[in-house]
């Protein structure tokens, strides 16, 4: 999905419109330890046509809270197969963190997920943008807030936000020791499975702690669970690892208008 027409271009990508074959079929954009390099690597290329960005900036995820911001130097330097990090020959490492931010445009920033939430963020009047990969352990560990905190050092004042498919309370069951200290940090993660056993809502945890922790933030949450659609998302719970992963981007559309204070 993808929002047109404004001066933020956001979107979610599904599995549809790649090349790499089963069980990473089709529009797989990580594992590069188990699908085809080549076949990524084609996948991104369709994804910036389809876009239409310059670039698109990807980290090497760990489930921490570090933010890196996108400046014109790394910009600069990235190139087409950057994606992929050091797992090319001649690549360069990713940065390791879990999240992004910039203010430069064209410059698509990429979190990708198999079950986590991606989570993307837009000032309007800087402007500015961020996004950030929030699973159970950077979610309790308050990656969101220090995505915000980096996109308040670059002048972010009121930020809208986004919540991407993740794989929803109703599916994401958890050992009842995990699920009750997350429950203690975001008291609104508190969920049950269908079946009626411990689970977490990231979703809920996320929007909460956001508006909680965060002022000046509007939040947009969308429902879509990974684990419950087979045919449009990967999802690493359901395919027991062995499957593909999806992203969340947002980028700043160059020469698009922005909102002034006023407004």
């Amino acid at each position: 999905m993808e929002w047109r027409d404004h001066p933020v271009g956001i979107a979610f990508t599904d599995r549809h419109g790649g090349v790499s074959r089963a069980p990473f079929d089709s529009l797989n954009l990580g594992r590069t330890d188990c699908d085809s390099t080549a076949d990524i690597a084609e996948n991104f290329r369709r994804l910036r046509r389809r876009l239409a960005v310059d670039k698109i900036v990807t980290v090497a995820q760990v489930h921490g809270t570090d933010v890196v911001e996108v400046d014109k130097a790394m910009a600069d330097h990235w190139h087409d197969g950057s994606e992929l990090g050091d797992s090319v020959p001649g690549g360069e490492p990713l940065v390791r963190a879990d999240a992004l931010v910039t203010t430069l445009p064209d410059v698509a920033l990429c979190i990708r997920v198999a079950d986590c939430a991606p989570v993307l963020f837009y000032d309007p009047v800087v402007p500015v943008i961020g996004a950030a990969h929030a699973g159970r352990v950077g979610l309790l560990a308050g990656v969101l807030v220090a995505t915000v905190d980096a996109m308040r050092d670059l002048g972010a004042q009121n930020i809208e936000v986004w919540i991407g498919p993740y794989i929803c309370g109703g599916c994401y069951e958890v050992p009842a020791e995990m699920a009750e200290a997350a429950w203690r940090v975001i008291p609104e993660t508190k969920c049950e499975t269908r079946w009626g056993t411990p689970s977490i809502d990231l979703g809920a945890g996320a929007e909460a702690q956001l508006r909680r922790d965060v002022s000046g933030v509007s939040v947009v949450r969308l429902n879509h669970c990974t684990f419950e659609a087979p045919h449009a998302y990967f999802s690493h719970r359901r395919d027991h690892g062995a499957t593909g992963r999806q992203a969340g981007l947002i980028w700043l559309r160059r020469g698009g208008a922005t909102r002034s204070v006023d407004d």
